[in-house]
């Protein structure tokens, strides 16, 4: 793996499927659907087809809700199958943890 920073911003659109039984009348945003958007940045950032094969230290912080807007930053740590990442909300930490990649 050949990245040391990647970065990527996103709003949250309110018409995202997962909004709709997650929860109706309140929506947030799924965590699965923030690791989801960091595996997918790490992913495509790769020369070689790679997958995730773990987390660690993941910690949800602050509900996403429709029309937040994110801040992406994952870092490649010393052995390079090995990202951290923090997803923010304005000066706010969303989540934060490890992933483990694999090339396929």
């Amino acid at each position: 793996m050949t990245a040391t920073d990647l970065t990527s911003s996103v709003t949250i659109s309110p018409d995202l499927p997962w909004f709709q039984g997650h929860f109706p009348g309140d929506p947030i945003l799924p965590g699965i659907v923030q690791l989801k958007m960091v595996a997918d940045i790490v992913a495509g950032s790769e020369q070689q087809n790679i997958h995730m094969t773990g987390m660690s230290r993941v910690k949800f912080r602050k509900t996403v809700r429709p029309k937040d807007h994110l801040d992406i930053r994952i870092t490649c740590e010393k052995r390079c199958q090995q990202y951290r990442f923090m997803i923010t909300c304005g000066a706010e930490e969303v989540c934060s943890g490890k992933m483990y990649f694999t090339n396929n």
